[in-house]
């Protein structure tokens, strides 16, 4: 659709360009006379736009409308229509924000780990008891011994309570390289940062949405919840602090583990072994002996394979 200001200026450059009369440039173009004489009576409101851009960077979370009263204020008399046109104009939409404010702690790529204390794994479970209430569980791990340290149920869990779970393992078990958490609200408190500043343990946050960098005490909450939290009905907190006891005394110490060869946490730990060199027997002995093709040799693994 051809708007009365592009006709306008067609008319003008027909008869500028080409010494065409007014009429005859209307005529060719379809255009009236009207249109291509009328001329806006419509302000620049250069100031105006001027004193809103300023203070739309001022105050960059207010919306056109406390714009609209805090100019009234100063003596400018606009239409909110005519404010909100404006408004668009200038490009001064605020924008939605995209989330939550989130600690940043550490994003460096981790390594594996390959002695114990070298990294603890935090995180949450929740359940709920036979008269509906809800409880959570906070489950601390050794990512290289795979034990269980701790798992500490109550129905309110603060970065208080945290802090004072994590000085109590310092002192059983002496102090972690490295804490692994999501961006939790308990783990991102002003408890939890002091705790990690004043004890000079790194504390790494995996990225939000991506649970992947702590896949371990996810797949250590999913054995939780299918061994014990799915299997018991829990009428009191108590019981359910007598259960998870039992139950991590059974994972550390009786539970045979695939990722240790079959040892349990507490055996592994024991022998001091660093997980780097279980995990290259772990391979030697599990590596298949190669084949040989009946016609020939062949180093593609998929004609390796038994038929």
């Amino acid at each position: 659709m051809v708007t009365p200001v592009a006709k306008r200026e067609a008319v003008g450059h027909l008869v500028t360009t080409y010494e065409m009369t007014e009429r005859r440039a209307c005529k060719a173009i379809g255009c009236y006379r009207m249109t291509a004489r009328y001329q806006t009576s419509r302000s620049d409101d250069a100031g105006l736009r001027q004193r809103m851009r300023e203070i739309a960077h001022e105050r960059r979370r207010f919306g056109y409308r406390r714009l609209h009263v805090l100019l009234k204020r100063e003596g400018y008399l606009v239409n909110h229509k005519k404010l909100f046109r404006l408004y668009r104009e200038e490009k001064l939409t605020v924008r939605r924000r995209g989330g939550r404010k989130r600690a940043l702690g550490t994003r460096a790529p981790m390594t594996v780990p390959v002695l114990p204390n070298e990294r603890w794994l935090l995180d949450f479970v929740s359940d709920q008891m036979t008269d509906g209430r809800r409880f959570r569980i906070l489950t601390v791990v050794d990512d290289c011994t795979r034990e269980c340290l701790a798992l500490v149920a109550d129905t309110s869990l603060s970065g208080a309570r945290i802090a004072r779970e994590l000085d109590r393992l310092v002192a059983e078990r002496g102090k972690p390289k490295m804490v692994v958490s999501d961006n939790g609200s308990e783990f991102t408190s002003n408890a939890i940062l002091t705790w990690a500043d004043q004890s000079r343990v790194a504390w790494h946050y995996i990225a939000p949405g991506k649970p992947m960098p702590n896949a371990f005490i996810e797949s250590f909450n999913g054995r939780l919840r299918d061994e014990l939290l799915n299997e018991t009905l829990f009428t009191s907190l108590a019981q359910a602090c007598v259960a998870l006891r039992c139950w991590r005394a059974d994972y550390n110490d009786a539970r045979p583990h695939s990722q240790l060869g079959w040892q349990t946490p507490s055996e592994f730990a024991a022998t001091g072994n660093p997980r780097r060199d279980l995990a290259l027997r772990y391979i030697e002995s599990s590596a298949p002996a190669p084949a040989t093709a009946q016609m020939g040799t062949s180093n593609r693994p998929n004609e390796l394979r038994p038929g």
